[in-house]
């Protein structure tokens, strides 16, 4: 028990040191972690550490896809569905095959060995690449292709691991009746995941306590996600489906207070999930060494390379004529949604790293077959994926902002943000406007005391004074500038406050309240200059 507490306080610390390594060099996180698992895999004396088979694939990824579907707009989704289903269902499948029919031919593999293979290889990850493309600020449709393709593709892949691993137990496979239980499951996992989400809501705004319903939030997508699964699915599409209701459906039923003490949880819990995820995957290196040792490296090494290239490959062969030949085809379809530039289409095309999922759907396989003897490959296709990931994670993981660079794409993402900022200015402006007209309605129909009034006016005139002019442009380094300021002038406010509570002029929970108010006002700065807009 000791051992254990002390090799998580170790990974923690790692978790928090890498984290700044790689803010200062200016690396992907996940990129850097991999690495460095990798590393201390291998130092004398520090046990192994070994991820159990389903620790991932239950407990890891239901937060982790809840989480993103939550902060992903559903209608957005729905405008994208179609390239989006493109490279989550037809992209999933047109790899897998491609991995099937290459080690099939190349390296001698049973097809549905094979196959199985793809199946884990084939669905790109959710959280390492956009990560790292949202900090190049590629156009917003990219990233929201990206990560509709990121939530979705899973089920996918998950469902094709599940007739694979069947196929090689039973040693029998129908296309057709895979088909319609493909169809069945997604169709069924759509439904109960809405019918969680409404459940969840309901229950949460009952409770009425922000503690409480954060704990709701927290059981939501272990409810979506382990029931379907269980019974045969994936788990994923009901996740998702439950994360999109919530994020269209929440603003209105989840009171402020749990939304911001729900934003620090769950920025916590996905920070320490996803660093811990990358970091003990690479600490998979020593065991997946040991277990190598039946098979011949340059063997494994040659598997590693030749999947590596297919699943590159196999993504832009499918992208490219995914893309352009139905508007070739339909110049309606053309004219509703114009040709994209071939630059945004290449980055979509190679942002294609693999992670969690398939070290989740490897580390899953089972040990044996129902008449016990051992599953066959299941060593090798272990290391394959784990090579696969690293290889995509690495390679496409580095070399992606220099290829944004080069292709010139961030122009395109950079105009659409300055879009994007004057329209968040003239929102907020007409929100307010229609809140005074409110205000005045409200004075005019009831007899309110003059203090009240004023003091409501106040407010809403001091809201009103922070909003900058939309149609004025200012510099990046002026609202950075002022924003330092006036973190400047409230550290300042805080050490008075605190001058005060040690002389005895205000009690613990007066220094609390107002230090509260200090807290909402920074953390409103921060957001502003996320925004990019000068307080």
């Amino acid at each position: 028990m000791e051992a254990g507490f002390q090799i998580f306080l170790v990974l923690l610390a790692v978790l928090a040191s890498v984290a700044l390594l790689a803010r200062k060099l200016d690396i992907a996180p996940a990129v850097l972690l991999l690495v460095t698992g990798i590393g201390l895999a291998f130092i004398p004396g520090l046990p192994r550490v070994e991820l159990a088979p389903d620790l991932v694939l239950l407990l890891i990824l239901p937060p982790l896809i809840y989480s993103a579907s939550v902060a992903m707009s559903w209608r957005d989704f729905k405008a994208n569905l179609r390239p989006i289903a493109l490279l989550a269902i037809g992209c999933v499948i047109f790899t897998a095959c491609a991995v099937a029919t290459a080690t099939h031919y190349l390296i001698g593999l049973p097809w549905s060995v094979g196959f199985l293979l793809g199946a884990i290889v084939a669905p790109p990850d959710v959280v390492a690449p956009l990560a790292i493309a949202r900090r190049l600020r590629l156009p917003r449709r990219i990233l929201i292709i990206l990560e509709g393709e990121g939530l979705a593709n899973d089920a996918t892949a998950l469902i094709l691991y599940r007739f694979a691993v069947v196929a090689i137990s039973t040693g029998a496979f129908s296309l057709s009746r895979a088909s319609a239980t493909f169809t069945a499951i997604v169709a069924s996992e759509v439904v109960f995941g809405l019918a969680v989400g409404w459940l969840s809501l309901r229950l949460r705004r009952w409770a009425d306590s922000p503690k409480v319903e954060i704990i709701f939030s927290l059981i939501t997508p272990y409810i979506a996600f382990w029931v379907p699964e269980h019974l045969g699915g994936s788990g994923v599409l009901a996740t998702v489906a439950c994360g999109l209701y919530i994020s269209w459906n929440g603003p209105l039923l989840i009171s402020s207070a749990t939304r911001l003490q729900g934003i620090f949880f769950w920025d916590l819990v996905i920070y320490l999930t996803e660093g811990a995820l990358f970091l003990l995957t690479g600490f998979q290196m020593r065991l997946l060494i040991e277990k190598s040792k039946a098979f011949p490296l340059t063997e494994i090494l040659g598997a590693i390379a030749l999947v590596s290239v297919v699943v590159v490959v196999a993504r832009f062969a499918w992208v490219f004529p995914g893309t352009y030949l139905s508007r070739f085809v339909s110049g309606r379809f053309a004219q509703r949604d114009p040709w994209p530039p071939w630059r945004q289409v290449f980055i979509i095309a190679f942002t294609g790293v693999r992670g969690a999922v398939s070290l989740a759907a490897a580390l899953a396989l089972p040990l044996a077959l129902p008449g016990g003897e051992g599953f066959p490959y299941r060593d090798m296709i272990l290391f394959v994926a784990f090579g696969v990931i690293f290889v995509t994670l690495v390679g496409l993981g580095l070399t992606l902002p220099l290829v944004v660079k080069l292709l010139g794409v961030s122009h395109f993402g950079n105009d659409e943000y300055q879009r994007e900022r004057v329209a968040e200015l003239v929102a907020r402006r007409e929100a307010l406007e229609n809140v005074h007209a409110t205000l005045l309605d409200i004075v005019k129909s009831h007899q309110i005391a003059d203090e009240i009034i004023d003091e409501l006016e106040a407010r809403h005139q001091h809201r009103w004074r922070q909003l900058p002019n939309p149609e004025k442009e200012i510099a990046a380094d002026l609202f950075l500038l002022s924003g330092k300021m006036h973190r400047k002038l409230i550290q300042e406010e805080r050490h008075f406050l605190h001058a005060m509570l040690r002389d005895g002029r205000i009690t613990d929970e007066t220094r609390r309240r107002i230090e509260h108010d200090l807290d909402l006002e920074e953390a409103s700065i921060g957001n502003r200059e996320h925004a990019g807009m000068l307080l």
